[in-house]
C-alpha cells in the first residue's frame, strides 16, 4: 500500500517552556494569596501523566520571588527529580525578582557572583543561549555592551539546527500600559546584534500571561507564569493579577518552523471520544497517511525528508 506523507516530518526538537515560579522560602503563601509551590507541583503532575519527553525544560526567570536560597532549593528538588524521570536538562534563565549570586550557587553550582548570569548549552546540535536581561535592584531590564558583545560572538558560528535565545525580559509591546514601568530597555541594540544571525526564536516570560510577537525579524514566544497570572479582561488600562490561568509552553522545532503550544494548567470534561496514541496510528494507517521521521543532517546541515507514495515530489 502506497502512503501520503503528512505535510510536515516530527519536529526535530521538543522542549517546554516555564516561566515565573515565583517560588518564596518556608512555607508562606506567594503575596498571601497563591501557593506558587502547589501551582509548580500541579504542572509537572500533568506534564507526567502526558508521558512528554522533552529534551529540555527552559524556565524564562523569576524563579525565586525574593531570590531566598531556601527557594532556588525548593526549586531544585521540585524541578530536577521530574526532569530527570522525563530524561530532560534543566536550563535556567535569570529574571528581575532573582538573586544573581543566590541563582549562581542554588541552581548552577557555581560560585556566588554578581556578574550577569549568560550561558550556551547544545541539545543535539541545537544551541540555546540565555542572556540574563535583570538589572540588581530594579524591575525593568537590560542588557549592556558587554553582554551583548559577547553574543555576538556566540552567534558569530552558527549551530546545525540553530538558536533559541531565552531571556525574562521580552522584547515585545504589552497589552496592560502598566507593564511599561518594567520592560525591556534598549531594545534596538539588542535588535542589532539578532539581526542576519541564526536565533530562530526568543523564549521569555515576565508578563504573566502567554503571547507572541516578531522582534528583529524573529518570532518571539512568551509564556505565561507558573505561579498567579494578569487577567487580560480587566477594564481597559488597569491590571489583576489572578489565582488562575497558570501555563506551560511546548516547544517544538520543526526543519523549516517553531511551533509554540500553550498548555493551561488543568482539564476540563471530556467533549466527543477521546482518541488513545495506538488508535490514532491505526486511523492514520487506514487513510493511507503517514508521518514522516524528521529530516536527516548531511555533514552538519539540516535536510527536508524525502517524499514517498503518490503525488507531486
Amino acid at each position: 500500500m502506497d502512503f501520503i506523507e503528512a505535510e510536515h516530518p516530527r519536529p526535530r526538537h521538543f522542549l517546554l517552556h516555564m516561566s515565573d515560579t515565583h517560588l518564596v522560602g518556608g512555607r508562606g503563601m506567594l503575596y498571601g494569596a497563591v501557593d506558587s509551590e502547589q501551582r509548580l507541583r500541579q504542572i509537572f503532575a500533568q506534564i507526567a501523566l502526558s508521558g512528554a519527553r522533552p529534551e529540555a525544560v527552559i524556565f524564562t526567570g523569576d524563579l525565586a520571588d525574593k531570590g531566598e536560597p531556601e527557594a532556588y532549593a525548593k526549586l531544585r528538588g521540585i524541578v530536577e527529580p521530574a526532569c530527570l524521570n522525563m530524561g530532560a536538562q534543566v536550563i535556567w534563565a535569570m529574571g528581575n525578582h532573582d538573586h544573581r549570586g543566590n541563582f549562581r550557587a542554588g541552581l548552577l553550582r557555581e560560585p556566588a557572583s554578581g556578574a550577569p548570569v549568560n550561558h550556551r548549552y547544545f541539545l543535539n546540535g541545537l544551541r540555546v543561549i540565555t542572556l540574563d536581561t535583570s538589572v540588581p535592584g530594579f524591575h525593568h531590564g537590560e542588557v549592556d555592551a558587554e553582554q551583548l558583545e559577547w553574543l555576538a560572538g556566540e552567534l558569530a558560528t552558527p549551530a546545525p539546527d540553530g538558536t533559541i535565545l531565552a531571556l525574562h525580559h521580552p522584547p515585545v509591546p504589552s497589552v496592560l500600559d502598566l507593564a511599561v514601568l518594567v520592560e525591556l530597555r534598549r531594545q534596538s541594540e539588542l535588535a542589532a546584534v539578532l539581526r542576519g544571525s541564526d536565533v530562530r526564536t526568543i523564549l521569555a516570560g515576565h508578563l504573566h500571561y502567554s503571547t507572541t510577537a516578531m522582534f528583529a525579524g524573529i518570532p518571539v514566544s512568551v509564556a505565561s507564569a507558573t505561579c498567579y497570572t494578569q487577567d487580560l479582561n480587566v477594564p481597559a488600562g488597569g491590571t489583576r493579577g489572578r489565582d488562575g490561568g497558570q501555563a506551560y509552553n511546548l516547544v517544538h522545532i520543526y526543519e523549516h518552523t517553531i511551533v509554540h503550544s500553550t498548555v493551561p494548567l488543568g482539564s476540563g470534561p471530556s467533549v466527543g471520544e477521546q482518541v488513545s496514541a495506538e488508535q490514532t496510528q491505526k486511523r492514520l494507517a487506514a487513510a493511507g497517511v503517514r508521518i514522516p521521521d524528521h529530516a536527516v543532517r548531511s555533514s552538519g546541515i539540516p535536510v527536508q525528508a524525502r517524499r514517498r507514495g503518490p503525488g507531486p515530489h
